[in-house]
């Protein structure tokens, strides 16, 4: 991958960014080692493991790595035979497995929810018993413990012993010697090693024993006194066997090490993985970023989706403006054009980036749904690279960039270039900015531009490859909006912000009178073009509006229909019940007076007993139908003689409505939910329709729902409170049935009473969809108007 263009396009700064999310040194040094490569296959495993452990911290999001030592020097020692680690090597390794362990753990059965992390779990070699020795062994500061071994706990309570005993006797002697020998305030010290007493030099003759050092006047001496001397060689025989048990304590435990070398190397490779892994996943949810699709070739198009550049989103997330590009297989090159500031430049980086950080492992800041192609190299000629050093100026330095891309580019090529042509004549810049353009084109490359030339606008042509874009520009305001926009180029805008910035407007007027006609009507044409593309954003967005509020309408039109459906199998429910119940009473009474018949001896007790009989099921029919608090509509005693095929009667006992299907003299035949029943003509009464006409229907019709009489507005005024409840729930009722959609409730001001207890109502009814007082005009506070669902 071509250095120059990883360094103009600041992709090892962006590396940098990812690698301070790493935990360990080792992980920072494996980020920062990332480079973009063309192995389509072992791109797609790596952000798929990329993928796997975002998931995982997703799951988990307190979760973070165990510690990851630096053993890779005390491999190379494990390597030699006979070497011995030193205590502080040792204890990395008893880190390195305890971490394996831990990290191990953490991800234990979880291999089917995440595969491509096997490939670390398979690497993690544990060993809890070697973690507990070394940890008996030594620490973190290098030390060899005194838990190592049972000799050396032995040994070093022998040296502590012994050297109390030394200071012990120094200081008994140091009370012995005469005052004129004796330098105030003295006290034992260790000088190279050895225990010795401070005394003036005249008394060195009557001291005796080794002078070890002096003051830096020289008049006072530190001695080590002959009565010191066994006690200190005694001292220096344990250090020696201490020093002995000590490397064969270490001497051991590497040996035990020595056998999986391999196998430590390779959990030391695995931890390391894992947090440049760690660190990518935390990069890539925190640039909310998807996983792009790889494709083979780049001819089989490229698509970015709310794309963002890496470096702004880590700097201020909030104000990054994401844009989106699709290029068409047969589409090789894109010319972006617009005003300076438009940030042209910084959409080049993004696009670049975007490509070399995918190639290099790590998830791109893209939505669902991009497309990338894998490139072979990429090429970028961007910013003003000219050097004093080379004597080299800014066209010059372009001139080198674009051989050196002309010499190299060609097929799975990605090349970004910036403000093609300028730095030298415009015709001349224009005619070999194009020469490159479509030799680019030629060889299959694929090509990203910008430029202010008219003539590269103009190469948009059927079968060119190439294509016009553009960065938005807010006109009105002369601000960018970052949005880009393929199809057509951009108005460089640089007359309007000149004048905005307070330039001599007759020097602007004079300059607007040297641009041509040509230039002028396609500047033109290109507002108009904005102005319509204005225009179709606005009416998509209202067409979008609406299309929420019709699907919000219509889906509170299903569940209204749902909950009417419910409510009429409720009521046909009900009335079949009340059929068959009042089938069952009639069956009771005509069975009691068939007995009473029967039980009569001459025909006057006959007649009378039928009379009775009668009379008894006509009252039972009466106090039934009396004792129903409500009616469904409005009805009236009917005369046998009166009923007709096709009328809508009330049932005897019951608010059940039904259909006359047939007339036998006195008896008729009624189908109500579903059930016909015949009953005496003269124990139904008339359900008249509105108009005061008897209601007839169709013979073969099915059962009809009882008539409903729903008003828009109920008046409470003059009710107690515990009246309300009542009320106003039977007119929801004749409402819902009804099917309005509006309640008016008239409560009236007073003491607020009866408006609070309506507003508890409303509120705890499911058929409400919201409520609200009057407005000016409608009543005011004296009226509450309920919304129903």
């Amino acid at each position: 991958m071509n250095h120059h263009a990883l360094r103009v396009l600041e992709y090892f700064e962006v590396l940098d960014r990812v690698a301070a999310r790493a935990t360990s040194t080792l992980g920072r040094e494996a980020v920062r080692g990332l480079r973009p490569h063309s192995d389509v296959g072992r791109l797609r495993r790596e952000l798929s493991r990329v993928s796997d452990l975002m998931a995982f911290l997703e799951e988990d999001p307190g979760w973070t790595l165990p510690e990851i030592p630096d053993t890779r020097s005390a491999l190379q020692s494990l390597a030699v035979e006979g070497s011995v680690l030193e205590p502080l090597e040792l204890y990395r390794f008893g880190v390195l497995l305890a971490s394996s362990g831990v990290l191990a753990d953490a991800l234990k059965g979880r291999g089917d929810q995440y595969p491509h992390l096997r490939s670390v779990m398979d690497r993690l070699h544990r060993d809890p018993r070697q973690v507990e020795a070394i940890r008996k062994a030594v620490d973190e500061e290098g030390a060899v413990l005194d838990s190592a071994s049972k000799e050396l706990r032995r040994i070093r309570s022998d040296l502590r012993q012994a050297h109390t005993s030394v200071v012990r006797k120094l200081e008994g002697y140091l009370r012995t010697l005469p005052d004129r020998i004796v330098v105030s305030d003295a006290s034992v010290s260790i000088r190279e090693g050895r225990y010795v007493i401070p005394v003036r030099r005249e008394g060195r003759g009557e001291v005796g024993g080794i002078v070890h050092d002096e003051s830096g006047t020289g008049q006072t001496l530190f001695v080590e006194p002959p009565v010191a001397l066994e006690l200190m060689n005694r001292i220096r025989e344990l250090g020696r066997e201490e020093a002995r048990e000590v490397h064969r304590i270490l001497q051991e435990r590497t040996g035990a090490l020595r056998p999986a070398r391999d196998a430590l190397a390779g959990t030391q490779d695995a931890l390391v993985e894992m947090d440049s892994l760690y660190a990518r996943a935390r990069t890539a949810l925190r640039w909310r970023a998807h996983t792009p699709e790889l494709l083979e070739t780049s001819g089989d198009g490229l698509e970015l989706v709310e794309a963002r550049h890496p470096l702004l989103l880590e700097t201020d997330a909030d104000s990054v403006v994401p844009f989106s590009v699709r290029l068409d297989p047969g589409e090789r090159a894109v010319v972006i054009s617009g005003p300076n500031t438009g940030g042209k430049t910084v959409l080049l980086k993004a696009i670049g980036l975007i490509s070399a950080l995918a190639q290099g492992g790590i998830h791109p800041p893209v939505g669902a749904g991009t497309r990338l192609p894998v490139f072979g190299s990429i090429f970028a000629d961007i910013g003003d690279e000219q050097s004093i050093a080379q004597s080299l100026s800014t066209y010059s330095a372009h001139l080198q960039n674009l051989a050196e891309i002309v010499r190299e580019a060609g097929a799975e090529t990605l090349v970004l270039m910036d403000e093609m042509g300028t730095g030298t004549d415009p015709e001349e810049g224009a005619a070999l900015a194009r020469g490159v353009l479509e030799e680019l084109v030629r060889r299959n490359a694929l090509v990203f531009a910008t430029s202010h030339l008219g003539a590269l606008k103009r190469l948009d042509r059927e079968e060119s490859g190439i294509v016009n874009a553009s960065l938005q520009f807010d006109s009105d305001r002369l601000e960018p909006t970052y949005l880009l926009v393929k199809g057509r180029p951009g108005r460089s805008f640089g007359l309007a912000i000149a004048r905005r910035l307070g330039f001599p407007p007759e020097v602007l007027d004079r300059a607007v009178g040297y641009v041509s006609s040509e230039e002028l009507r396609a500047d033109a044409l290109l507002e108009r073009l904005e102005e319509k593309e204005k225009e179709a954003t606005e009416l998509a967005r209202s067409l979008a509006v609406d299309q929420e509020a019709a699907a919000k309408v219509r889906a509170e039109l299903e569940e209204r229909e749902g909950e009417l459906r419910e409510e009429a199998k409720s009521a046909q429910t009900r009335a079949r019940d009340d059929a068959r119940r009042l089938l069952l009473e009639a069956r009771q009474e005509v069975e009691r007076a068939i007995r009473e018949v029967r039980e009569a001896a001459t025909v006057e007790e006959l007649e009378g007993a039928a009379r009775h009989a009668r009379q008894r099921v006509e009252e039972a029919a009466r106090r039934q139908l009396d004792a129903k608090p409500g009616s469904t509509g409005p009805s009236r005693p009917i005369a046998a003689g009166e009923i007709r095929k096709g009328d809508r009667v009330r049932l005897p006992g019951s608010e059940a409505v039904g259909l006359v299907v047939e007339v036998r003299d006195e008896r008729i035949l009624v189908e109500t939910g579903g059930i016909r029943i015949s009953v005496s003509a003269w124990d139904v009464s008339s359900v008249a329709e509105q108009g005061g006409e008897r209601s007839r229907a169709k013979a073969g019709g099915g059962w009809v729902g009882p008539s409903v009489d729903a008003s828009s507005e109920i008046d409470l005024r003059g009710l107690r409170v515990e009246e309300v409840d009542h009320e106003l729930n039977h007119a929801l009722d004749q409402a819902v049935m009804g099917d309005l959609g509006e309640l008016r409730i008239i409560h009236g001001k007073g003491t607020g009473a009866l408006k609070e207890r309506v507003g508890e109502i409303l509120s705890a009814d499911s058929r409400i969809r919201s409520f609200r007082l009057g407005r000016h005009g409608e009543g005011g506070a004296g009226i509450t108007i309920g919304f129903l669902r």
